[in-house]
């Protein structure tokens, strides 16, 4: 017998439960995203995730170095290439979960800025609707400018957004505050009740939570010509496996 089609909300809903990362102690499992990219290109990747996570335009920033023929949960790294693993804003979802707030995964999209501001979702992919990550789509059809972002403050990032019930908004701001203080960030808008925000509504007595993509880096290195392979929302990682960027 076939398995049955498994739809993205569905498998971040699995991994959100199986979440159990603390921000503040930097412990705990997380989702995580991986990419694939020549070993020639390790000096230029380390160097751009550093310049998009001190420009805050990515989920925090912890990584994983995965060598040629390595195995990262079940799947080898390809000889001649190397896996790096970074921390997927799914991981939002368990964190949430964990102190009570359930959130429903709306989707992932692209992100204009105007001045450093977002302004608007341009693009978007429901959750519910696919079986392919949103954002490792709309990062292989060439709808980003991250590095123009960093460089002007104008142009186009990968994000994505969920809905919480209003009554969650004390707590909410509580967990928001200490994501905001740890090696696990990017949260970039946090709506009003009732509202829609950056032009996606939200369900009555819901407000919305937008967060960075953790594929904005890469999205960096494939405008710039540099090949590199997403496979988004791999899995689920020890956060201990992981070391901030810096130490690279």
């Amino acid at each position: 017998m076939d398995p049955p089609l498994k739809f993205i909300h569905n498998q971040i809903v699995e991994y959100s439960m199986q979440v159990t990362y603390n921000p503040l102690e930097n412990e705990g499992t997380v989702v995580y995203n991986l990419f694939l990219t020549p070993e020639t290109e390790r000096e230029y990747a380390i160097q751009t995730i550093r310049r998009v996570a001190a420009a805050g335009i990515t989920v925090g920033d912890m990584v994983r170095f995965i060598e040629p023929g390595e195995t990262v949960e079940g799947y080898t790294v390809p000889n001649g290439m190397i896996g790096i693993c970074t921390l997927c804003s799914i991981t939002l979802d368990g964190i949430l979960l964990r102190r009570g707030i359930v959130t429903n995964p709306i989707g992932g999209g692209v992100i204009e800025v105007e001045s450093n501001l977002p302004r608007r979702f341009t693009h978007m992919i429901l959750y519910e609707s696919t079986t392919f990550d949103p954002l490792q789509v709309m990062a292989s059809q060439d709808l980003t400018s991250v590095n123009q972002v960093m460089r002007q403050g104008d142009g186009f990032i990968l994000g994505n957004v969920r809905e919480c019930h209003m009554e969650a908004e004390n707590i909410l701001a509580e967990v928001l505050d200490e994501c905001a203080d740890s090696h696990f960030s990017g949260i970039l808008e946090v709506g009003m009740p009732n509202a829609s925000i950056l032009g996606v509504p939200v369900s009555p007595q819901y407000l919305g939570v937008v967060a960075l993509g953790g594929t904005n880096p890469f999205a960096a290195m494939k405008e710039e010509g540099h090949p590199v392979t997403t496979l988004a929302i791999k899995g689920l990682m020890d956060s201990s496996l992981m070391e901030p960027i810096s130490h690279f």
